[in-house]
């Protein structure tokens, strides 16, 4: 209570001393308001004829940008996949070889097997490339545009090479 009588009673003896005419000598004008800026704004781009989002017309989706888009998919892919893997070990009754010889029974052809490993294997094998490759990134090897090129090529043909071969086992 005598924190708030105080600040009152100080407040009105800073206040008695402090003319308005102190106050508005010593403010700063105000530039422009929030509404001029927009209209300033909007006036410039209409003139300059610039897109309203750039992301149609200026920039083009190149391998390295596509390569980034699927690390970060194959990534959460992979982190997903584990998890519900996890999950079904714990809460789903039985354990792995029932469901191996539940998959076995079902005679599914050698095409479809090959082709269900081959999609399992390939998001792997890809994220483990290409996070080497930003791992040399990160040692400042290989950011020469002709260099990511080349290195993005050879992380695709890579990990397409290495999941047909694990596929194959």
């Amino acid at each position: 209570m005598a924190a708030l009588l105080l600040r009152h009673v100080g407040r009105r003896c800073l206040r008695a001393h402090l003319t308005t005419q102190l106050c508005i000598r010593n403010a700063a004008p105000l530039g422009t308001t929030a509404k001029e800026e927009m209209a300033r704004f909007w006036n410039k781009n209409t003139s300059s004829n610039r897109p309203l989002s750039p992301h149609l017309t200026i920039y083009r989706w190149s391998l390295p940008m596509a390569m980034s888009v699927c690390h970060r998919g194959s990534g959460i892919a992979l982190s997903g996949g584990v998890s519900l893997f996890g999950l079904s070990a714990l809460l789903l009754p039985g354990n792995f070889e029932s469901y191996l010889m539940f998959v076995k029974s079902l005679c599914l052809g050698p095409t479809l097997i090959y082709t269900a490993k081959f999609v399992l294997v390939f998001p792997l094998m890809y994220h483990t490339l290409n996070g080497i490759r930003h791992l040399m990134w990160d040692l400042g090897k290989g950011l020469a545009m002709t260099q990511v090129w080349q290195s993005g090529m050879a992380v695709l043909v890579l990990a397409v090479l290495s999941s047909v071969g694990l596929a194959a086992m």
